[in-house]
């Protein structure tokens, strides 16, 4: 890169006139940009911002006063020199620093660093489980989620409460409220909701592994409750949401347009919802929460990929997930177990999945969320989804 610079000049009027020709040209020229080149690696999930991975050809050794001159040339720090698997370093750069060496002779690539980390495997996990961490069946007798495990992310479980003392929440599951009782102890006398929050966080039958779950009661122990009572739990969350979040409302009813209000809102708080479509095999768009848009609206699939006969279909469903013979844990004990069936049970899978997306993106919007968990579902695989239902099946693991 050429460097300009000044100094007084002194000159006497016996100058050809070649040299001032000379002179004035450079003075006119006009100003170019420092050329660029390319990057390479994905700018986005998984990318460590202003960390770049350059390699150096053949006639520049990087370990060398001369390679570690390069980089240091355009305003790059070197972090690690490699000079046995690759010849190059890893530079701290911001990214024109790093397309302008890019652009260097001597160098042969610039890619943007990368996080990496292991994965866990569950054997046998629940056919759920199992389902939603790969593209195709046959399954694989295996469940494998990443590191972060949705560790950092509250699963909030707007439902019957929780039995938080089950050792499948390994301590990680709390009490908000119970709006029910009206009282800070949101215990599960029915066994719907402690099903739904092992699916999302459980140890052995959840999808995020190290997320907290917090009960929030709205449904008495018959497994009903009132729009005002279920407006007042997510008014809650709304309010006391530990950011990142993910609400849960395996529940429903007829269209209702406050209570649509009250989830667009909460989802506009940065709250992001996963719904049950329905049971009863009609359009999602007659229910309330299932047709709220911005919602992530869960329909249910059977073991052979097809949609559950009593899920509802259509447009305003987002993806489908398992919903039939999902087992998980149980309110009868604090190591029991139970086995059911509906989109109640699918919708904690995209919670779940959510949560997962929530670890790794901390700053996700609920939009974000929702984006991700469908572009990432898997298409094509689910017979009989309903006339204009999506053809996407939820995948946790698709890059």
């Amino acid at each position: 890169m050429a460097v300009t610079r000044k100094r007084r000049l002194h000159w006497a009027g016996g100058l050809t006139a070649v040299m001032t020709a000379t002179v004035l040209s450079a003075i006119t020229l006009p100003a170019h940009a420092a050329p660029e080149g390319q990057i390479s690696g994905a700018d986005g999930a998984g990318s460590v911002s202003g960390s770049y991975i350059v390699t150096l050809k053949g006639g520049t050794k990087a370990p060398s006063q001369a390679g570690k001159a390069l980089a240091i040339e355009y305003g790059a720090r070197i972090s690690h020199t490699y000079s046995t698997a690759l010849n190059g370093y890893a530079v701290k750069a911001d990214e024109g620093q790093a397309k302008r060496l890019a652009a260097d002779s001597r160098v042969a690539s610039v890619s943007r660093d990368a996080t990496v980390a292991v994965e866990h495997r569950q054997a046998d996990p629940p056919w759920g489980l199992d389902r939603v961490d790969q593209q195709d069946l046959p399954l694989d007798s295996g469940y494998t989620w990443p590191e972060s495990a949705g560790q950092g992310v509250t699963a909030y479980v707007i439902d019957t409460g929780v039995r938080i003392t089950h050792k499948d929440f390994g301590g990680r599951a709390s009490h908000g409220w119970d709006f029910v009782d009206n009282d800070a102890t949101a215990q599960d006398g029915q066994g719907h909701g402690t099903h739904v929050a092992g699916t999302i966080a459980g140890t052995t039958y959840g999808v995020a592994k190290q997320a907290k779950v917090v009960a929030v009661r709205v449904l008495d122990d018959n497994g009903a409750g009132t729009l005002s009572q279920v407006i007042a739990g997510i008014d809650w969350v709304t309010k006391n949401a530990r950011k990142p979040a993910v609400a849960n409302m395996s529940l429903g009813g007829l269209a209702d347009p406050q209570l649509d209000s009250a989830v667009r809102n909460s989802i506009a708080s940065g709250v992001t919802y996963t719904v049950a479509a329905g049971n009863d095999g009609l359009p999602a768009s007659l229910y309330s929460p299932a047709r709220v848009k911005e919602a992530i609206t869960v329909g249910a699939s059977d073991k052979k990929d097809a949609r559950a006969d009593f899920s509802n279909w259509g447009a305003r469903l987002d993806l489908f997930a398992p919903g039939v013979d999902v087992t998980s844990a149980s309110n009868a004990s604090d190591t029991g177990r139970a086995t059911f069936s509906g989109t109640s049970m699918a919708s904690p899978h995209a919670a779940g999945a959510a949560a997962l997306y929530l670890a790794d993106h901390a700053w996700a919007t609920p939009a974000d969320v929702s984006k991700a968990l469908v572009e990432r579902a898997t298409s094509g695989k689910m017979s009989n989804a309903g006339l204009g239902s999506p053809n996407k099946l939820l995948q946790v693991n698709n890059p």
